[in-house]
């Protein structure tokens, strides 16, 4: 049987508005994504972290699509995670591979949010050019994603429509090919 954090993990959509991270839980949120393993230890990761009620927060928020505005606005801590660009024939030192490594920083910063009693939900329903814009990112980053952070309320479970169930693939239909 799967670890129970695989299991019992979900996206909520609906947080506790109430609710506020520490400085220090932030950082443990962040450290856990920084111990994330990268493609030759390139780390390509970076990451905007604004709690609800200040400015970073309210800079995200204003970008989020009108689908994610009606549930992340409550969540205690967003975050919009930025991937290093692999640019060739350059004297940059990041691989091709940032975009799959910035997946395991933020499944790092997913496992100790759990870890903390905290959900997270990652999504991509925000304009990622106005967030660049808005926070001058380089042109050898890209804001990849973001995650809402926080704890969700009762009946949080999203559980309709195309993607939302709990419900998961058979093992065959996951595997292209294994030995036996």
């Amino acid at each position: 049987m799967p670890h129970t954090f695989a299991v019992d993990r979900f996206s909520p959509v609906r947080f506790d508005p109430g609710h506020a991270l520490s400085g220090r839980e932030v950082d443990v949120l962040l450290e856990a994504a920084g111990r994330a393993p990268s493609a030759g230890n390139s780390q390509p990761w970076s990451f905007i972290v604004g709690r609800r009620g200040d400015q970073v927060y309210q800079r995200l928020a204003r970008h989020l699509s009108r689908s994610s505005s009606m549930w992340a606005t409550g969540a205690s801590l967003l975050v919009a995670n930025l991937a290093h660009r692999f640019v060739e024939d350059s004297d940059i030192e990041y691989s091709e591979f940032a975009h799959y490594d910035v997946g395991q920083a933020v499944a790092h910063m997913t496992f100790q949010a759990h870890a903390l009693g905290l959900f997270v939900h990652q999504f991509r329903a925000f304009d990622r050019d106005a967030v660049a814009s808005e926070f001058k990112v380089p042109g050898h980053w890209e804001v990849t994603t973001m995650a809402a952070v926080g704890l969700p309320v009762e009946g949080a479970r999203h559980l309709s429509g195309a993607g939302t169930s709990r419900e998961r693939l058979p093992l065959q239909d996951i595997t292209w090919e294994r030995a036996r």
